[in-house]
């Protein structure tokens, strides 16, 4: 089974050290079309655009770099509680028709409560779900063409149609993330891939199993992908002592506040992530060679694939030999890591190709007779020195 690898757009900026840090790179869109050529370029299948009241709008992000990308999917947000199923799909459609059929959406029902009431939704968690679930059957048979009338708790429309076909059918494929007995059933029922944040093997075999199951009983197969993060260097060595001085500027002080903030949310997977660790700097190597260091202060996915490119390889053929063909990967900065990942691992995946070529580089203007000697030199040179011997 080939894999897909995807890479992750930072649209609330970026840096080289987590906590305080004189790196940040702001989120410019030039920037971030930086990074999403450099994707496309290197052989990446596609881009996360990630979404959150700190984040770029991520369909103008897309929006933005329509012109400038060609083959590269862009995985955009689909936030079901902030916008309606009609419009949403006439959005959908529109992109996918700019980008020629490259365009993929992340379902995303909730997140943050106290972001969520600034943006005027007061559900709580399992309502979110609820209504989550009544936007997806409008959204997905709408983009099918028909006609939706629908009285529903959270939704009551009546004559939605869209005029403007997407260009994939039936509709741009949906992938969703959540760890809740409620997001596991909207899974099921409703999306194309799901997607776990980074915990160890087992665990997500059991989320793999559970959301199966659930898929099951509405006649359905679903896809299934890991976000994590990746911290490879050429060495074991190296890459643990890179994964240490990500985090070498942070203080209890600002690790116990991010835990705090966590601890309010009602994100059963945010939970999860921090349960990880539990904010102890001295637990953070959850599962050989996966590191929670990240999710001391990032809220989300929380996890680091840490290790030499052979070890990296082997830990995601582990995710794959359970069902997993989609990785969304990311790294700090993003625009290095995206090209040492491809450069040292690519060669390792089934179905990726080499990003580097075989030779003798000085990056001088006269490689070829440095490193070839007679071989490079012009036939006029060459003459020239057969006539004088």
């Amino acid at each position: 089974m080939s894999l897909e690898i995807f890479w992750f757009l930072p649209t609330s900026g970026d840096t080289r050290y987590l906590g305080n840090t004189n790196t940040g790179r702001p989120a410019t869109n030039t920037y971030l079309r930086q990074i999403a050529t450099t994707a496309e370029d290197l052989g990446y299948d596609g881009l996360l655009i990630p979404t959150g009241a700190s984040c770029l709008d991520p369909w103008v992000v897309a929006s933005s770099l329509v012109p400038v990308t060609h083959k590269i999917k862009l995985l955009v947000a689909l936030r079901t509680s902030i916008s309606g199923p009609t419009a949403s799909a006439r959005q959908a459609a529109t992109l996918d028709q700019a980008l020629g059929g490259r365009l993929l959406l992340n379902v995303v029902p909730g997140g943050d409560a106290a972001e969520l009431a600034a943006e005027g939704v007061y559900l709580d968690h399992d309502e979110r779900y609820a209504s989550a679930d009544e936007f997806l059957t409008v959204w997905r048979r709408v983009l099918q063409g028909e006609t939706v009338d629908l009285d529903g708790q959270f939704h009551k429309i009546k004559g939605a149609q869209n005029f403007f076909p997407p260009v994939q059918k039936p509709y741009p494929p949906l992938y969703f993330g959540g760890s809740s007995d409620a997001a596991h059933e909207l899974a099921g029922k409703h999306v194309d891939a799901y997607l776990t944040w980074g915990e160890p093997p087992a665990a997500v075999a059991e989320k793999i199993a559970d959301v199966k199951q659930k898929a099951a009983k509405h006649g359905r197969e679903v896809k299934f992908g890991v976000r994590l993060h990746v911290i490879v260097r050429e060495t074991r060595e190296e890459a643990w002592a890179a994964a240490n001085r990500l985090i070498e500027n942070l203080d209890d002080e600002t690790i116990q506040k991010a835990q705090e903030n966590f601890a309010r949310m009602d994100s059963v997977g945010q939970r999860r992530m921090a349960e990880l660790h539990g904010g102890d700097r001295d637990k953070l190597e959850i599962s050989p060679d996966l590191w929670a260091g990240v999710g001391l202060v990032r809220g989300g996915a929380g996890t680091a694939l840490v290790g030499d490119p052979e070890t990296v390889a082997a830990r995601l053929k582990e995710y794959q030999d359970l069902g997993v063909d989609t990785f969304v990967l990311s790294g700090y900065p993003h625009l290095e890591e995206s090209i040492r990942f491809a450069e040292l691992v690519f060669p390792l995946l089934e179905g990726k190709s080499k990003t580097t070529t075989d030779g003798v580089f000085t990056g001088g203007a006269f490689d070829v007779r440095a490193t070839h000697g007679a071989q490079g030199r012009s036939a006029e040179d060459k003459a020239r020195d057969e006539a004088a011997a």
